[in-house]
């Protein structure tokens, strides 16, 4: 969560800074494709890596259990800074339990 407040806070300092540019953070990846490969309980870490390449961002979360579990984030904005009501916005975690398979996973876009 501490790595996604950060890339929050570097995305707002750029978007100061740069009043009418377009600006794109993060690689583009398709939430469908990945939707249609993903298995819960069998897909791989290395598999993951393999469709949408090395996270944006990792860390660790703990579900209700006590149980850890190891997050991937990707995600991708795009947009122009003088009107960012237009822009491409998506996000995509996914969770591995300690073996490197796929325990859950969530994502959100902008529908742009």
């Amino acid at each position: 969560m501490l790595s996604i407040l950060r890339a929050a806070c570097i995305s707002l300092t750029v978007l100061l800074l740069s009043a009418c540019h377009t600006l794109q953070l993060g690689k583009d990846f398709d939430v469908h494709a990945f939707e249609s490969r993903i298995e819960r309980g069998v897909t791989t870490q290395n598999q993951v890596r393999g469709w949408l390449g090395a996270p944006t961002s990792s860390g660790v979360g703990v579900g209700t259990d006590g149980e850890r579990f190891d997050e991937w984030t990707y995600y991708f904005a795009a947009g122009k800074l003088s009107d960012m009501s237009n822009a491409n916005v998506k996000m995509l975690q996914v969770k591995f339990d300690k073996q490197g398979i796929v325990r859950g996973y969530n994502w959100s876009a902008s529908g742009k």
